[in-house]
């Protein structure tokens, strides 16, 4: 099958000019088809603080209200994801951006969680394949921001770790997925004060060893247990690394693949 890189980058990267800009220089360069999902950085808390809208976290996650559901759909489906297509444009890599409510191409769910009310948060339902095997045969890069709907008028706000898992576990029935988690270190790290303990190869007993010895730190585990959960539903190979290192890891000499 045809190889696919489904790619996902966090504030680090959106949040610095120059990393994006150099991040995207080596994204344009993948020669296969290719998908991009990218958070918010810091942009909607910054202007959420300028409007007067209180921001709220649980578990490292937004609480999203009714106007701060506004704000993440103006920055992140909006200024980010436009930005980003149109540095792709000056790379000569013809992309295209889109939320999950373009094309219905991702249906989700508000998330309930017993005592905890996230908002206008949303849970993945259904990843629309045949929009985005149709866009990608036009040749198009996607640029993916994590604004889901549920098909009833609601606009969702969705974690963009899940999008871009969900996304590659659907298109591995047409596809051999690659799945790249893009975070500030250069993989994962046996000890977390020493970027030269980056684990090349992480199998699922010696995860278990590590969380059972308690050396993967706290917010690494829901990333690993993510990506094992993908390689378990058809993607081919999931890899964690930094995302100034992408041309590395695509071509296998940086970060950690995960595999069972």
């Amino acid at each position: 099958m045809e190889s696919l890189y489904v790619i996902k980058i966090g504030g680090n990267i959106i949040d610095d000019e120059l990393l994006l800009t150099a991040f995207l220089k080596k994204f344009a360069s993948i020669k296969s088809k290719k998908i991009l999902v990218h958070g918010g950085g810091k942009l909607a808390t910054r202007l959420a603080e300028k409007l007067g809208i209180p921001q709220q976290m649980i578990d490292g996650r937004r609480i999203t209200d009714a106007e701060t559901l506004k704000i993440v759909t103006m920055v992140y489906a909006g200024y980010i994801n436009k930005n980003i297509v149109a540095h792709l444009q000056s790379r000569q890599c013809n992309a295209a951006g889109i939320s999950g409510a373009d094309g219905n191409s991702i249906l989700s769910h508000k998330r309930e969680k017993a005592g905890i009310d996230y908002g206008y948060a949303g849970d993945v339902d259904q990843v629309n394949t045949d929009l985005f095997k149709q866009l990608l045969d036009c040749g198009l890069a996607l640029v993916v921001a994590p604004i889901t709907h549920d098909g009833k008028n609601q606009l969702l706000n969705t974690n963009a770790d899940t999008i871009a898992q969900e996304i590659a576990k659907a298109m591995s029935s047409s596809f051999d997925v690659s799945l790249v988690y893009s975070f500030e270190k250069p993989g994962v790290l046996l000890n977390v004060d020493d970027e030269n303990s980056v684990i090349r190869i992480l199998q699922a007993l010696y995860y278990k060893e590590l969380k059972e010895s308690k050396k993967i730190f706290a917010g690494m585990i829901p990333k690993l247990d993510n990506a094992f959960t993908a390689i378990s539903q058809g993607v081919k190979k999931v890899i964690i690394g930094k995302g100034e290192e992408l041309d590395q890891i695509i071509a296998g000499k940086a970060g950690t693949t995960i595999s069972q």
